[in-house]
């Protein structure tokens, strides 16, 4: 879903102007930073961190974070380090908001636009391993995070948490354990009609069986030269200790495989999910996964989780800025970055 092409262009963000926000002082903020990790698909990452600098709104493109540029971190001890996954076609800064308020309860936030699969370049979607990449981004980040010389000393081991929409809830689920099994895609979308979100995906290569050919016309050669993805696909990372998903995309999964996830899982369902058919995703998580805590958000799209875009966000899937009727989005949003702060600091007590 090529969300972001007409709205998030490079020289906006370099050009953005600094706004002041209204409002009571807050004892710790949110800093900003971004870093890339180098390799064969190099990931861009937005690091949120709790400061003392104070924050402001920073205008980039549709989004507008609350953040302190630049600002050095707080001498406080970080309470630990959260991952955040976009859904497919996304970007670092598609939940903002999430990141930002977790930097200001005390935790190191890395949102990672997804190499391959973002607003920009769709690659790995036709690629044939889209199932072993997407996590293995996200593990890349925790290594170099944890060999950081700033960063590394300062992340408690035992306290690192991952939260993923959509494409991302995948990818975060399949840290914490859960295998994929490509196949599960096509047959799941030959016997069903109303997954067309999921099954519009499922057309290409990269959620088909190992060994179909690849149907884009110049694939990135790095893409190209990688080993696709087997039968089943297993990439489990023990460093994660506990996750949140949201809106997740999971037909793909082997039950028998999250029946043996042991980390906590708290998982949100959109009422209204026009994009992934939560009867088939969500609940196939909640049906399998022993222990996992489970919501539907009344009234809301698939996109609710989302920050705010401040224009419209045209994709296949719908615009990704509307809301359904009477759907407030933005009073969501706050109630969303309470519980998942919540669901960590009961976890890390």
């Amino acid at each position: 879903m090529n969300l972001f092409r007409a709205v998030l262009q490079p020289a906006a963000i370099l050009t953005a102007a600094l706004l002041s926000l209204a409002g009571p002082a807050r004892a710790q903020h949110a800093g900003y930073r971004t870093l890339t990790i180098a390799g064969e698909m190099p990931a861009i990452v937005a690091l949120y961190y709790p400061t003392a600098a104070a924050d402001r709104v920073l205008p980039m493109g549709p989004w507008q974070p609350v953040v302190a540029p630049g600002a050095p971190v707080s001498e406080a001890r970080l309470k630990g380090l959260i991952l955040i996954s976009h859904g497919t076609g996304g970007t670092e800064l598609n939940h903002h908001n999430l990141g930002t308020r977790l930097a200001r309860e005390g935790y190191l936030v890395a949102a990672v636009r997804h190499a391959g699969d973002n607003w920009q370049d769709r690659s790995l979607v036709t690629s044939g391993r889209y199932f072993s990449e997407r996590p293995r981004q996200l593990s890349r980040v925790l290594d170099a995070l944890l060999a950081s010389p700033e960063w590394g000393s300062r992340i408690p081991a035992d306290r690192i948490g991952a939260v993923g929409h959509s494409a991302g809830g995948y990818s975060v689920l399949a840290l914490a354990g859960a295998q994929a099994e490509p196949a599960r895609a096509a047959q799941h979308c030959r016997t069903v009609q109303d997954d067309p979100g999921f099954c519009a995906l499922a057309k290409s290569p990269s959620v088909s069986p190992a060994g179909s050919p690849a149907t884009a016309s110049q694939p990135a050669p790095a893409v190209e030269a990688a080993p696709r993805d087997a039968q089943r696909v297993s990439v489990p990372d023990p460093r994660i200790r506990a996750v949140v998903v949201l809106a997740p995309m999971a037909v793909v999964l082997t039950p028998e495989s999250m029946a043996a996830i042991r980390v906590p899982v708290r998982v949100l369902v959109a009422e209204k999910d026009a994009v992934l058919n939560g009867a088939y995703h969500a609940a196939h998580v909640v049906a399998h996964l022993p222990g996992a805590r489970a919501s539907t958000v009344a009234g809301a799209g698939h996109f609710a989780f989302m920050a705010q875009s401040t224009v419209p966000l045209p994709s296949a899937a719908g615009d990704a800025a509307a809301n359904p009727p009477g759907f407030d989005r933005r009073a969501f949003l706050a109630e969303l970055d309470d519980q998942v702060a919540g669901f960590f600091a009961e976890q890390w007590r």
